[in-house]
């Protein structure tokens, strides 16, 4: 995050003392730190990407089993190693370690439904594609655009945020079967 987030933006766009990471020691204070961030007039921009499997940070959908309702899902404010969902090692092997699966970890720890829909403003996004035309993000997007918000497919409650979502045109669709 150092090096790919806070380093391109230049000395002293954001304190040190702001910048958090999701620690095992740290991510369990996010909630209240925020809380009285947002009682003093902050207001809270969620950032994210659109998993292949449609998560939200690394809020994946198998988690939706473990909850009696949906409240209770959305009441989560963290999770410390989270269980991450094959496409989304398979995912982050693509995207951030040139397909080396096996320098993607298995587990995450991750902010929950509690704090991503608390956002003020969301600005999101959906670039899946590739050179010579293979895109893996053209289903999660449509699923995230045109499905009604349920704990099973966690990107479909951002579009009822307030903000921007941005996407690769060739992602839109229409999305066509093709026979060999």
């Amino acid at each position: 995050m150092q090096e790919a987030l806070y380093g391109p933006l230049g000395a002293g766009t954001v304190p040190a003392k702001q910048r958090h990471f999701a620690l095992r020691s740290e991510l369990p204070t996010y909630a209240a730190q925020i809380g009285d961030l947002k009682k003093k007039g902050a207001k809270l921009v969620t950032v994210f990407g659109i998993g292949r499997v449609c998560h939200i940070a690394f809020w994946e959908p198998h988690f939706a089993a473990e909850f009696r309702s949906e409240s209770d899902w959305k009441a989560q404010t963290h999770r410390l190693g989270a269980r991450l969902h094959p496409l989304t090692i398979e995912q982050n092997a693509l995207t951030s370690f040139r397909s080396r699966t096996t320098l993607v970890p298995a587990f995450a720890n991750t902010i929950g439904p509690a704090l991503f829909l608390a956002a003020d403003r969301i600005i999101g996004g959906a670039d899946g594609a590739f050179n010579r035309g293979m895109q893996w993000q053209g289903l999660s997007l449509r699923m995230t655009l045109h499905h009604e918000p349920t704990p099973w497919i966690p990107s479909s409650y951002m579009p009822t945020l307030a903000g921007r979502l941005f996407y690769l045109k060739e992602l839109a669709g229409p999305l066509m079967a093709e026979c060999h």
